[in-house]
């Protein structure tokens, strides 16, 4: 387990940094390597994804998009999707309500 802040490494080429959260939103920032993939999941949190860097595909249902650096991508609850990193890339991914699952994943309370 991990700090605010600190660096996490869930899959092979990707790394992420959960920030404190508010009390219905939180962020977090993702970097992932050039080809890596971020496995089909789903949610019931709401999400939105802003491409910092680089460009990613990502699939929401069996819809396509590539999105770059300036570009902002909004994921519905409970849809499936992945995403696949066509550059290196960084993100920041925003979040309503909380995602307890992540937090879960802190050892401190800020």
């Amino acid at each position: 387990m991990t700090k605010f802040g600190e660096w996490q490494y869930p899959i092979t080429g990707i790394r992420r940094k959960i920030f404190p959260p508010g009390q219905n939103m939180m962020s977090m920032m993702i970097e992932l390597e050039k080809e890596a993939v971020g496995p089909a999941h789903s949610h019931p949190h709401e999400q939105l994804t802003f491409v910092i860097s680089g460009k990613l595909e990502v699939t929401l249902e069996e819809q396509v998009h590539v999105v770059a650096a300036g570009e902002q991508l909004h994921i519905p609850g409970d849809v499936v999707h992945t995403v696949k990193a066509l550059e290196d890339s960084a993100i920041l991914e925003t979040f309503t309500p909380l995602r307890e699952d992540l937090l879960a994943t802190i050892t401190d309370s800020q």
